[in-house]
């Protein structure tokens, strides 16, 4: 058996080899648990921020579509971006201009409110600024590139037109609306209401006009507002011609102290014309209408032309050249035909080229009867 001296020493080493497990045991948890806690507890940076930049400012959408066609007189505009908006943002801009403002009816879309319609006919462009001038997201973004697109108003329809040339006095008629428009944008839509003759004309006259259809007494209207107004007189309601109707009938101007006109021709023997104002005859006068190699055209036309003297040429029928300097009281209505006054011995059958001739002091008379727009019937 052992000793005790023996059992001693195997005691201590044990004790020994315990206490050494135990102290590595206890410093490996304690370097562990060192390290866990520099790990969860180890501060950031002072200052430091997310680097992660703001989302980019960009067009998703805008209405109407780019390169649409036929687009409504109160179509809504509107351009929806990809962020919300700063509240100061510059806006779009539009080509012609149309009476309105820009308003934010979404964080992230601009709209446009409209007080009037957008012009009939025309080409509307639409232009989104970019840089730093231009829109602006909230964050501060800006558009790398500035956008336009283009859309083209459909033409206002000719019962509109119609209704806006009477109650501005420009028709033999007159309209009366049922109602006025609920809103400025609706100005270019057809009104409920009534048409009725300002006067009682003879039925050659009032057979030329049809409400709602493409008329000459329509396309005479047109031209003498366009003469009124410093336009082209060419019959034609484009968009400028909307544009002014529009603006004359939002400010009422309706033209009270305007005559409507008619030369009324007559190729019964003995050739004549009669002057119609407000439907009654002002004005009789012999006349001369076409040969039968070049003879007057029947029908209804505007004058489109006028002269107090020009020089008439062109070509007899035999193919010889003519040409006549001072021509007095021109009115051209239909090609080469013409109101004027002419020298002749006699009056009252077919003796020129295809105009109407009148004695000069007769054509005197009645040149300020026939202003750009009247209308010349040859029956």
């Amino acid at each position: 058996m052992p000793d005790a001296a023996h059992r001693r020493r195997r005691s201590d080493t044990r004790h020994r080899w315990v206490i050494a497990t135990v102290a590595t045991v206890v410093a490996a948890a304690t370097a562990a648990t060192t390290v866990f806690v520099l790990t969860r507890v180890k501060p950031a940076p002072a200052g430091a921020a997310s680097t992660k930049p703001p989302e980019a400012l960009q067009v998703v959408a805008s209405s109407p579509a780019p390169d649409a066609t036929g687009v409504a007189p109160d179509a809504a505009l509107s351009v929806d971006f990809t962020v919300p908006l700063a509240n100061d943002t510059p806006v779009p801009s539009l080509n012609p201009p149309v009476a309105g403002q820009w308003v934010q009816t979404a964080p992230n879309v601009l709209a446009f409110d409209a007080t009037a319609p957008l012009p009939p006919g025309a080409t509307v462009s639409l232009t989104v600024p970019d840089g730093p001038d231009g829109v602006r997201g909230a964050s501060g973004q800006t558009l790398a590139d500035p956008l336009t697109t283009r859309f083209t108003v459909a033409p206002m329809s000719t019962l509109r037109l119609q209704q806006l040339l009477a109650q501005l006095g420009y028709l033999p008629l007159t309209f009366t609306p049922s109602s006025s428009p609920a809103s400025g944008i609706e100005a270019a839509s057809p009104q409920v209401g009534t048409f009725a003759w300002r006067f009682t004309m003879p039925s050659t006259f009032s057979s030329l006009w049809s409400p709602g259809e493409p008329n000459v007494v329509t396309q005479g209207a047109v031209m003498a507002f366009e003469d009124q107004e410093q336009l082209a007189t060419d019959g034609v309601a484009g968009p400028k011609v909307w544009s002014a109707l529009l603006q004359a009938a939002a400010a009422n101007q309706v033209d009270t102290d305007a005559d409507y006109d008619w030369a009324d021709v007559s190729t019964s023997l003995p050739e004549h014309v009669d002057i119609w104002r407000n439907g009654r005859i002002a004005y009789t006068t012999v006349a001369n209408t076409g040969i039968e190699a070049a003879p007057t055209e029947l029908g209804t036309w505007p004058v489109y032309a006028r002269y107090t003297s020009t020089t008439m040429s062109g070509f007899n029928p035999d193919g010889s050249h003519y040409s006549d300097p001072g021509v007095p009281w021109v009115s051209y209505f239909h090609g080469g035909d013409a109101l004027h006054g002419f020298v002749r011995s006699s009056y009252g059958y077919p003796q020129s080229l295809g105009c109407v001739e009148l004695p000069p002091a007769n054509a005197e008379v009645v040149y300020p009867y026939t202003p750009l727009g009247t209308l010349v019937t040859v029956q």
